[in-house]
């Protein structure tokens, strides 16, 4: 290990010596660290769009001979500094929809919003870590002497530490409904969209009104995350704001309260279901959230009740932070598995590797066929989404996205001291492979170290 570092950082003096080093050096610090970028070449022509003149022409070249465009991977785990990026774009979308800015008007401040987390339901008892007035309490208090059908105790009087590894492991894996978990997952994304079907129904009839005079007076928005548990099973957490007809641009009617919406999401989060498929071969299962379901009205002073945090900043961070971690945040892998020997050797503990199993045996079968099973099997079978908004909840993760790219192009005109006046960069770029050599890679992780942004 000593040895190839000094290796590397032997060529990255060498490399220092070279006419080019300075645009070499550049084109991998504007990444910010990330961790495995796109390698272009090609050229590229600035127009002025009033003359159509050409400003300036550069190719590849100018960048050591190929350049390097982040990763945008939004994964902490696959590449920290271009999630880092997405989390900072995501709090500002879910920010932007609590108080305003980004073209959100900040009189959504003032209407009904909630912050809601609905769980997956029981497939059976697993360890865990209960506290209360910040003492720890026994995982799973029982009788002496009960035991489960398999004669595995089915309590546990541990008090878990925070990095115990039985955390999340089922007390009897035989009597775990792995099926269940599975095809639960398979459909959390559709639970979550009949969720939305049936809350704008449910809050329609609490206001004594039928849906087209709800949609007449108010319309839901929301902004959601989930959250991959212990037990690896996801959890949604959301933003839910009602608002006027035409959007956060108008304010909602005044039946439409902040209690009002909370009573409505606890009777429909209870409420909800779905029929799952191959019940002549898993036997028959109706798909719900679990009975832990939290609503709490957001307000410009704290919550209502409770001791969570309560600013839109805080609500905004704590959604945000979820958006960047997966499965493995549960024990799982990050890449797809191809092949049902490759589960031999993944680095994952028992009970994940029973949800992975249960995917392949699954997803081979015609019954679920259409869920895709093996090919989320990295996931626990979950194929959907991480983060999600409805259109009109604030302004998009692409907006973010341009605005920025206008910023940089921006500097870059007026580093190249062109024309104060409308551009458009006419380029042609073919992909040339990905990641980094030996001494990029340690400048990148030196870039990392240091906390650069791209664009830097």
């Amino acid at each position: 290990m000593t040895m190839t570092l000094t290796r590397n950082a032997a060529a990255l003096v060498a490399r220092a010596s070279g006419a080019d080093f300075a645009a070499w050096r550049r084109n991998i610090v504007r990444l910010g660290g990330c961790t495995n970028p796109i390698h272009l070449v090609g050229a590229a022509t600035v127009y002025d769009t009033t003359t159509g003149a050409a400003l300036l022409s550069y190719g590849s070249d100018v960048y050591g001979g190929r350049l390097l465009v982040a990763c945008g991977n939004r994964r902490a785990t696959v590449c920290p500094a271009c999630s880092a990026l997405y989390r900072a774009d995501t709090y500002q979308l879910v920010r932007a929809g609590l108080v305003g800015g980004k073209n959100v008007t900040e009189a959504v401040s003032g209407y009904p919003r909630v912050f809601v987390t609905l769980t997956a339901p029981s497939f059976g008892l697993v360890h865990t870590r209960r506290e209360r007035d910040g003492r720890v309490r026994a995982c799973r208090p029982r009788r002496t002497g009960e035991s489960c059908p398999h004669g595995r105790p089915t309590g546990c009087l541990e008090r878990h530490s925070a990095d115990d590894l039985r955390l999340g492991e089922p007390l009897c894996p035989r009597c775990y409904d792995y099926a269940g978990a599975v095809i639960w997952h398979a459909f959390a994304g559709r639970l979550w969209h009949r969720f939305g079907l049936e809350l704008r129904r449910e809050v329609a009839r609490r206001a004594g009104l039928s849906r087209t005079e709800f949609g007449e007076g108010a319309r839901l928005s929301y902004a959601k995350v989930a959250e991959y548990q212990r037990r690896g099973l996801v959890h949604f957490h959301g933003v839910i704001r009602l608002d006027g007809p035409d959007g956060p641009d108008s304010a909602p009617a005044g039946w439409a309260t902040a209690p009002l919406l909370i009573g409505a999401v606890r009777e429909v989060a209870g409420r909800v279901r779905l029929a799952a498929p191959g019940a002549d071969v898993v036997g028959p299962r109706e798909l719900r959230f679990g009975t832990q379901v939290d609503v709490r009205a957001v307000t410009s002073y704290g919550w209502n009740a409770g001791e969570r945090p309560a600013s839109a900043a805080a609500v905004a961070g704590y959604i945000a932070k979820y958006a960047t971690k997966g499965a493995e945040s549960a024990g799982a892998v990050d890449g797809r598995i191809h092949r049902a020997r490759d589960m031999v050797m993944l680095p994952v503990r028992a009970h994940v590797l029973r949800m992975i199993g249960t995917c392949w045996w699954l997803g081979g079968l015609p019954e679920f066929e259409p869920l895709g099973l093996r090919r989320w099997a990295h996931m626990l079978g979950y194929g959907g989404h991480f983060s999600t908004k409805s259109r009109r909840y604030s302004t998009t993760l692409t907006a973010l996205r341009q605005a920025r790219a206008d910023h940089r192009a921006e500097q870059q005109r007026a580093s190249l001291g062109l024309v104060d006046g409308p551009t458009v960069t006419v380029g042609q770029w073919r992909y040339a492979g990905r990641g980094y050599s030996p001494p990029a890679a340690l400048l990148a992780a030196s870039v990392r170290e240091g906390g650069g942004l791209h664009g830097a």
